[in-house]
């Protein structure tokens, strides 16, 4: 993954003073939650650059080696090793290559925020782990840690810890609830601010979902 990502961009209005970067599931792309945006816009929010990112085609072991959109193979039904910890490093360099195009662009990294859906959740989540720098705060969508013990022992002791909006379906089928669970009580251990919700749902997103991430989101705004 040493080539640029492709992205999807949606400003809110000109001259953005925030960037949000989105990251898909597996097997979707940067259209997927694009059209979310005007659904958490409130009209008093500074303009807002949204760049979502393609993840790259590549074969996915337990789908029968089947290629499709994914920021890492999954190799195990088992949570704890299920990720594929050279494609998780891969996809976290690419993404500090987005934050660092969004910089160059004349973004402050105080003012970028990471938001990831399931797979896109876990990148954002362990790219965070490693960084010092001090993003806004970390959107985690139906997801999870990659390999927590050993993510949460390698992060940075004196790392950024930014503020964390984290939600789950209770009847989500592809990643049970208690394992976003003990990834929310671990980063709360770790020292992240962490807002947790879960809804009655499956592995999606739902209106409740984006009425409380635009009540967080505002904060953060409003903070700044």
């Amino acid at each position: 993954m040493s080539q640029a990502l492709e992205t999807v961009v949606n400003e809110t209005a000109a001259n953005p003073q925030w960037s949000v970067l989105w990251l898909h599931g597996l097997g979707a792309d940067g259209h997927d939650f694009a059209p979310i945006v005007p659904e958490l816009l409130r009209p008093h929010w500074p303009a807002i650059r949204f760049v979502f990112p393609h993840a790259p085609m590549q074969p996915i072991t337990i789908n029968n080696g089947v290629p499709m959109r994914a920021w890492y193979d999954i190799v195990s039904m088992d949570f704890r090793s299920r990720a594929d910890a050279s494609g998780v490093d891969a996809s976290v360099r690419a993404l500090d290559a987005l934050i660092d195009a969004e910089v160059a662009r004349g973004i402050p990294v105080e003012r970028i925020l990471l938001a990831g859906f399931s797979q896109g959740g876990a990148i954002i989540l362990s790219a965070a782990l490693r960084s010092p720098r001090p993003i806004a705060g970390l959107i985690a969508l139906s997801t999870y840690l990659p390999d927590p013990e050993t993510a949460i022992k390698a992060a940075i002791a004196d790392g950024a810890r930014p503020p964390v909006f984290m939600a789950h379906g209770a009847q989500d089928p592809v990643i049970p609830q208690v394992i976003a669970a003990d990834t929310a009580q671990r980063l709360t251990t770790a020292g992240f601010p962490l807002e947790w919700h879960s809804y009655s749902m499956a592995h999606q997103v739902c209106a409740e979902e984006l009425q409380a991430l635009s009540d967080w989101l505002d904060a953060r705004f409003a903070a700044a």
